[in-house]
């Protein structure tokens, strides 16, 4: 089955392997008693450690008991388990130990199935020491680096995992700033008109809950939510003595009123993480039908959020009271709203807000008026 002297150790190899230490552990299966004891002198010499196994079953029994082998060696064995049942059942348990069969000639279609069946590599009888030290050291190395990269992927994955949470951790910091920024516009808003808040605020709770009932995903909410909070920041650069006027405008002041939508997206769009938010905000005033302001857009041109925003925002301005008019109840802005729907509204929206119970809209406000330092 093999020729050569078994105890001569000549390669540099073989003495780079005694010199290094190195003591890989290999399993030798075979039934036939000298071939399997002159294969592990063969390894012994040259620096491996080998321990040896008569059949499938023993050497399974080895590996059942939890040790560790670098490489596995095994004839196509004639026993209950046999060659290619031991290969199997060493996949399943240790798939990062390489196996080599050892066959002879007449074998070959047998290792070939075995190949298939997750081999390494093959050796066919007889064979030369140095046939065999080379197949070992190869099957070492393919070994060597299987762990080795998975080893690497496994860190990378940790160093992914260490960077997304310290990305999650910027971008929540981020989030937090832009809630700051969101206040601050509140804010300036406010010195202009202290309604203006409360009012930017219950638009904004109200949007919310209309968005929710439409199962909208929880960041396409908050993109919607900044949108509804500043969508009259444009007001900042509205005149007072209109903002402020009494009675109804003239068709001037309307016109003035009607460009808040515009300076409010020129306030937003310079800044990068706003866009979207600035699109709603320019877009709150459009109808449906295309009948609205400033750009007369209509159907799906206008924002998801611009449409959430404009029955929200005539649900508040309904059931608040104002300077020319008290305050009406929530089932009056349901059927003002339902009246104009698929004129100003989007009629999905409007069926969602209808579908809504009226409470939500009273505890809501409730909600809001009790907390004003609430952020968005």
């Amino acid at each position: 089955m093999y020729s050569g002297n078994s105890g001569r150790v000549t390669t540099a190899a073989d003495y780079d392997a005694t010199l290094s230490g190195m003591k890989e552990r290999i399993l030798v299966v075979n039934d036939d008693d000298p071939i399997r004891e002159i294969i592990c002198s063969m390894l012994t010499a040259a620096g491996y450690q080998c321990r040896e196994a008569t059949g499938g079953l023993n050497a399974l029994s080895l590996l059942l008991e939890s040790e560790e082998f670098d490489l596995i060696i095994t004839d196509v064995l004639n026993d209950e388990l046999g060659g290619i049942g031991l290969l199997e059942r060493t996949k399943e348990s240790h798939p990062d130990t390489p196996v080599v069969m050892v066959t002879a000639v007449h074998d070959i279609s047998v290792v070939l199935v075995a190949i298939r069946k997750g081999a390494y590599d093959y050796l066919l009888t007889p064979f030369e020491r140095e046939q065999l030290l080379t197949m070992v050291r190869r099957a070492l190395e393919h070994r060597r680096l299987k762990l080795e990269n998975r080893k690497y992927q496994m860190e990378l994955e940790r160093m992914v995992d260490i960077r997304t949470g310290q990305l999650q951790m910027a971008m929540d910091n981020l989030e937090r700033s832009y809630d700051i920024t969101l206040e601050g516009f509140g804010c300036a808003l406010a010195l202009k008109n202290a309604d203006m808040q409360f009012h930017s605020k219950r638009v904004t709770g109200f949007t919310i809950g209309i968005a929710r009932a439409m199962g909208l995903p929880r960041d396409q909410i908050a993109v919607i939510s900044r949108g509804a909070f500043l969508h009259d920041i444009g007001k900042i650069a509205t005149p007072d003595a209109i903002l402020r006027k009494p009675g109804k405008l003239n068709s001037d002041e309307i016109i003035e009123m009607r460009e808040h939508c515009y300076h409010g997206y020129q306030i937003l769009k310079k800044i990068p993480s706003l866009k979207n938010v600035a699109d709603i905000v320019y877009s709150h005033h459009e109808h449906y039908d295309g009948t609205g302001y400033p750009r007369r857009l209509k159907g799906e041109q206008i924002p998801l959020g611009a449409r959430l925003v404009a029955v929200a925002n005539t649900l508040d301005a309904i059931t608040s009271d104002h300077c020319y008019r008290a305050a009406q109840s929530v089932e009056a802005a349901r059927e003002e709203i339902q009246r104009w729907s698929e004129r100003q509204f989007d009629p999905d929206v409007v069926r969602t807000f209808l579908s809504m119970p009226e409470s939500i809209w009273r505890d809501l406000r409730r909600g809001i008026e009790s907390t004003p330092t609430t952020s968005v």
